[in-house]
């Protein structure tokens, strides 16, 4: 089969698998449990959930678009 068919290379599929990873890693850390009716937890508003998650998510997706973006090598 002809690799010019398609339209990303193998660079760009493990730059996509990486970018989606950090945005899993950035919503495992905005995780956690939360507050109910009768009990208010202030760990909603940890710096690690935040600050730290929507950071990770950001450069994860970012991440993704550069690999969407990114042409690939002609071999």
């Amino acid at each position: 089969m002809d690799k010019r068919n398609y339209a990303f290379g193998k660079i760009n599929f493990i730059l996509m698998v990486v970018g989606m990873l950090i945005v899993i890693l950035g919503f495992i850390l905005m995780s956690g449990g939360g507050s109910d009716e009768h009990v208010f937890d202030n760990d909603i508003f940890s710096v690690r959930r935040v600050k730290v998650a929507p950071v990770v998510c950001f450069l994860g997706f970012i991440s993704i678009i550069y690999a969407i973006i990114k042409k690939p090598k002609d071999e």
